[in-house]
């Protein structure tokens, strides 16, 4: 990689004055799963200028080799930094997180990194059957960290892990044409899984099953507590924001500017217009002038 960490140091220090960082918050994932965390830290900081990247020339991160994966976001950020030199990243992704983000911090120190990490420490500490299901991409099931995490926090509590590739494909090209008995139908099955095997436990560990969230309390309830990161990472995001007295906040008397990028050559498809259009962003691919 080139001196990217380099870029960010040579910077006017007249940028910083005032609380006047109005460069992007940057947020990251294969396709829309880490939208749900873009739109709650939107809502709670709408000043934030905020750029949504959907890497779709890589989807689906779950199905990747974790070195293959380092490389792929290493080369990404490295484009992104020079494009669009954001004063904050957050990779939206449990894959990305667990594969790559300590890769990342290390080859881009002077950019701040968010990871979103599976909610398993509150999961494991608060089951009183002492088994907690983890539900999220291969990748991200099999990682050390999760079983890291559980023997830290949870006191006994062991972790069922299902990998479930086929609810990421169908959160990224059918939830917005599935009606409400599709949905809870493809929550079911793995709700009945975990409950069989007597978990009092859930944890989303994927962003994209975040858009069934509702659907997964639904169908958990009243035996299994579902758990997610959603206002845990956000809440990370504005701590480093405010550190050294809001130094990379950005002036909240003006709505931010936001854009939503999406990676490849393909034509852009109707699908990516809405989710834009729904989070408000203009839309266009990453590379494309605007």
């Amino acid at each position: 990689m080139s001196g990217t960490g380099q870029l960010r140091q040579n910077r006017p220090l007249t940028i910083f004055l005032n609380n006047m960082d109005k460069r992007p918050i940057l947020f990251l994932d294969s396709g829309i799963g880490g939208i749900p965390y873009c739109r709650y830290f939107h809502s709670q900081n709408p000043a934030e200028s905020l750029l949504y990247i959907a890497d779709r020339a890589h989807f689906p991160y779950g199905k990747r080799e974790k070195n293959d994966l380092v490389l792929i976001l290493k080369s990404l950020f490295e484009r992104l930094i020079m494009a669009e030199d954001p004063k904050l990243a957050v990779l939206a992704c449990n894959t990305a997180t667990v594969s790559a983000l300590d890769e990342l911090r290390a080859t881009f120190p002077c950019l701040p990194f968010v990871g979103t990490v599976p909610a398993v420490k509150p999961a494991v500490m608060e089951s009183k059957k002492k088994l907690a299901g983890v539900l999220g991409t291969a990748r991200t099931i099999e990682d050390p960290y999760i079983a890291e995490l559980a023997a830290k926090y949870g006191n006994g509590c062991k972790i069922m892990g299902l990998a479930a590739p086929e609810l990421v494909e169908f959160v990224e090209h059918r939830i917005n044409r599935a009606c409400e008995n599709e949905k809870r139908e493809m929550v079911r099955k793995y709700i009945d899984q975990f409950r069989a095997a007597g978990a009092d436990a859930l944890v989303l560990g994927c962003t994209h099953f975040l858009f069934l969230l509702e659907e997964f309390r639904i169908e958990a309830a009243p035996l299994i507590h579902v758990y997610d990161s959603i206002e845990g990472i956000s809440s990370r995001i504005e701590s480093i924001l405010d550190a050294d007295g809001g130094a990379l906040r950005a002036d909240g008397s003006v709505s931010g500017k936001n854009q939503f990028f999406v990676t490849g050559e393909n034509q852009i498809e109707d699908s990516w217009r809405q989710w834009a259009g729904e989070l408000g962003f203009s839309l266009s691919r990453f590379g494309d002038k605007t």
